[in-house]
């Protein structure tokens, strides 16, 4: 029997493609377990520019990566690994700004399954400033469950259930573990606990539309809510580990443009929980904190 060469050349391309794309997939499963699973955190500084009562205020950002192992029932950081936890990408995000005489601090904790095919299973906001403080708190159960307390009268202490449909604060997390892999057009989002405690919007989803692009060797993802008239941007780099580095936030209300942004100082890795003394200050300095 005779065999063509054209055939063996195809037969070979084939498991030469093959080969290539299982290394492929082998090398960016070791980039992820190497970068993710040192015991370090990776910490990144940003100069902010916040928009707040119709001004730009300056003050800094800071977004905290880390994995860690969770216990899915409890919805807590385990103390130690076990058959009952699971790895989870958590986000610490935080932001401090002076608003006249006061000052604020904003943080939003997210904690997402590595499996980026899982709903994220936590989140919570916390909101402190002069007048007084906000919390919020999302569990992921049968349904999202939310506890929102506040000293504002009409956006007062309440609980309730929604639908699990995407959230906004989960696409830090899943841009991270692959950008790829995020739902791109009309769908569904619940924005950020941020900015519907903030602005005292009504926490449900609302109908949003995502796009990705790539332009000048940087991804940019973006969410856009037609009825909000807000727009987020997130600038990140299009190769792995996939470091953010910059966003914009943009509102329009009574036909006046409000805009946020924040731009990356510099990023670090450290095991940041053992260096709470003095002499741990250099890269406190190191990220222009």
């Amino acid at each position: 029997m005779k065999i063509s060469v054209s055939l063996i050349t195809s037969i070979l391309f084939i498991f030469c493609t093959s080969d290539k794309n299982k290394v492929q997939a082998q090398n960016q499963k070791l980039n992820f377990n190497d970068y993710w699973y040192q015991g370090k955190a990776e910490i990144t500084s940003y100069t902010l520019k916040q928009s707040r009562y119709g001004e730009i205020y300056e003050g800094t950002a800071v977004n905290i990566y880390v994995t860690e192992d969770f216990l899915p029932e409890k919805q807590v950081k385990a103390d130690t690994k076990s058959k009952s936890t699971i790895p989870v990408l958590k986000l610490n995000s935080t932001k401090k700004f002076v608003t006249g005489i006061y000052p604020y601090s904003l943080m939003t904790s997210t904690f997402s399954p590595i499996n980026s095919n899982k709903e994220t299973i936590k989140i919570s906001f916390s909101s402190q400033e002069w007048c007084g403080n906000t919390f919020v708190q999302l569990n992921s159960r049968e349904k999202f469950e939310i506890d929102f307390h506040s000293y504002f009268e009409n956006n007062s202490d309440r609980q309730l259930g929604l639908k699990k449909d995407i959230l906004e604060n989960e696409l830090w997390n899943r841009l991270r573990l692959n950008p790829k892999n995020i739902a791109i057009g009309r769908m569904k989002i619940i924005p950020s606990f941020e900015y519907m405690a903030l602005n005292h919007k009504r926490i449900m989803a609302y109908d949003a539309e995502t796009a990705l692009k790539e332009i000048k060797g940087f991804l940019y993802f973006s969410i856009f809510y037609p009825t909000l008239k807000r727009k987020l941007t997130i600038k990140l780099t299009k190769d792995f580990p996939y470091t953010i580095e910059s966003w914009e936030e943009v509102s329009t209300i009574n036909n006046t443009k409000y805009t946020t942004t924040a731009t990356k100082i510099k990023t670090i890795l450290s095991p940041y929980w053992r260096k709470n003394k003095k002499g741990n200050i250099e890269e406190r300095k190191a990220l222009g904190l």
